[in-house]
């Protein structure tokens, strides 16, 4: 079935269908990680968006329940050059358009991929609507132009989780961790468990006392979508935490770590979203190729206090991507240390994490 994806600045491209029918709308935005499309759609961080996967091939390895990020699909739309309904790999157990379908999210392809990228990199991430049933590129793009952004708008709150849960144990819990879940990965609570911590995650909205009585040794602030700013009660919590307890911030976790401790964030023109990001540890010189995934950033120029030491720089445009504490045991990163999609390089941070620990309070 034939689909039409309009922008807000009225550029237009046209494909077709290969799962759900419909209208959607959403930031429009594009991931150039080469696999990993599975943990994209479920990355929860992708709350609000329409994502454009760059490698031209999608769908090969079909999906399995095992490498899912979250509860289900977060993305609003998918699209890509093309699809392939055959999927080749011994752990499939359905099909990417069975997959969507299952869901009701609209994947399209036969899309121009490349002059999607490179329009949104010359012009920047912007709204627009996929549509199978309204084929007036006028009227999608005044949809897209009256659709809801990103910038202002909490999207913590419909993606966190309701009530506090427990994730598995993997060894013998040396450490009580509380996750507050902003919109977490999978990946995350998994590198934690495997390294003998006990992971509580609770809601985004959950009060620094309800944490202490938790008695937590460590806290790890998640990844989540959108725009940190109007998250105004997490950075609350932050706040009376930070004294107390090793803390460990993520993606978003890190954003609002950075208001906590006083800085401004920025929307990027197009985003970090890819396993291929370069960063560069400015403690050890070494270069790590990171996954990412985020359209906000802490301004680097906005951090002041003396106490916050800038530990990593993104090579690609020198923006912020970690910071530590010089005097207590707290630390963040921009990038996604868990991977899922992407390399291992940044695994190391969690063993980091760990140590703050085991120093104690």
């Amino acid at each position: 079935m034939k689909a039409l994806l309009a922008l807000e600045d009225g550029t237009v491209f046209h494909g077709n269908t290969f799962a759900a029918e419909g209208e959607v709308s959403g930031e429009v935005v594009f991931n150039t990680s080469m696999t990993g499309y599975q943990e994209v759609l479920t990355d929860p961080s992708y709350k609000g968006q329409i994502v454009t996967m760059t490698y031209p091939l999608i769908g090969n390895y079909g999906i399995n329940a095992e490498d899912i990020e979250s509860g289900g699909i977060q993305v609003e739309g998918f699209v890509v050059r093309e699809y392939e309904p055959l999927p080749s790999n011994w752990r499939s157990e359905q099909t990417l358009a069975g997959y969507l379908n299952n869901q009701g999210i609209i994947g399209i392809e036969g899309v121009d991929t490349r002059a999607l990228t490179r329009h949104i990199r010359l012009a920047g991430a912007m709204r627009g609507v996929i549509s199978t049933n309204d084929f007036d590129s006028g009227s999608l793009v005044e949809k897209a132009r009256a659709s809801q952004g990103l910038v202002g708008r909490d999207l913590v709150k419909e993606v966190t989780c309701h009530k506090p849960y427990g994730w598995p144990q993997e060894k013998r819990a040396r450490f009580n961790v509380v996750a507050l879940d902003c919109g977490m990965k999978f990946n995350i609570a998994r590198s934690l468990a495997e390294r003998g911590c006990y992971v509580t995650i609770v809601p985004a909205h959950t009060s620094a006392e309800e944490i202490r009585a938790m008695n937590p040794d460590g806290i790890v602030l998640s990844n989540g979508p959108g725009d940190p700013e109007p998250i105004t009660y997490a950075v609350d919590t932050i706040k009376r935490l930070i004294p107390d307890y090793p803390i460990f911030g993520i993606c978003l976790g890190h954003q609002l770590l950075g208001l906590a401790f006083g800085g401004k964030t920025y929307k990027l023109k197009f985003g970090h979203r890819g396993a291929n990001h370069p960063v560069k540890n400015l403690s050890t010189g070494k270069v790590e190729i990171t996954a990412q995934n985020h359209g906000f950033c802490v301004d680097i120029e906005s951090i002041k206090d003396p106490d916050i030491e800038i530990t990593h720089i993104n090579l690609n445009d020198q923006t912020l991507e970690g910071m530590r504490h010089r005097t207590l045991p707290i630390l963040s990163v921009q990038y996604h240390p868990e991977a899922s999609p992407g390399p291992h390089d940044a695994r190391y941070l969690f063993d980091e994490f760990i140590e703050l620990m085991k120093t104690g309070r």
